[in-house]
């Protein structure tokens, strides 16, 4: 039987492994609420859900980081988010069946996300999967966050793997750019939220699919 081509597939979390803006929306329509503000509708907040709380207080207030205001409305959103982390928050079709296959398989799987340890620990733990990953490598695991590759070499590490024969997959340009920076095998996923920038088909992963379980073609 030929040896397979990679030990380990690693996902990012947001848009990629679970359809956390459900969830994220709430927390922000409960802070424009606050605010006197009209509610968003998933279809607005949805493709900037992978920013994090840079993407969801730019598209409910039109804030940056460096303006004034935006600490005092990021700690409220956040807040909010914590309160209710996983009330509609789900894995994406298909990827419970690929994480059981990949099992099946004998092949590691684990999360690497620039999601904050005290949000990506406890979902997890909530979505059942945070005993079943090899790694879950946080924004915060490590000094530089993605795109930096260090995110992706600590998870490959943590999951008795090197980069060159492990899978990364994410939603995002930046989660391409930090697998090729490591050294990783990259995969698009169309099925998440994609950002507003740079087209999916202009990232260079290796590979771009369209539902999780074409992945198994290409371990």
């Amino acid at each position: 039987m030929a040896r397979r081509k990679f030990d380990a597939v690693l996902f990012d979390l947001d848009g990629t492994f679970a359809d956390t803006a459900p969830d994220l929306g709430a927390a922000l329509n409960r802070l424009l609420a606050e605010e006197g503000r009209q509610a968003l509708d998933m279809g607005v907040f949805r493709p900037h859900t992978s920013a994090g709380t840079r993407g969801m207080l730019g598209i409910g207030f039109g804030i940056a980081p460096e303006e004034s205001g935006y600490a005092s409305l990021a700690e409220r959103f956040l807040a909010h988010y914590t309160a209710a982390l996983c009330v509609d928050t789900v894995l994406f079709e298909g990827m419970a069946e690929l994480v059981a296959e990949l099992e099946n398989l004998g092949l590691a799987w684990g999360i690497v996300t620039n999601k904050p340890a005290r949000f990506t620990l406890p979902l997890m733990a909530a979505l059942g999967y945070g005993e079943r990953a090899a790694c879950i490598v946080s924004g915060d695991s490590t000094p530089n966050p993605k795109p930096h590759p260090d995110p992706i070499f600590l998870g490959c590490l943590d999951a008795g793997t090197v980069p060159a024969r492990c899978l990364y997959v994410g939603d995002d340009l930046r989660d391409i750019q930090a697998g090729q920076a490591a050294g990783t095998g990259t995969v698009a996923a169309a099925w998440g939220y994609l950002g507003t920038g740079v087209p999916i088909g202009e990232w260079g992963a290796d590979s771009l699919v369209s539902h999780p379980l074409e992945i198994l073609k290409l371990v």
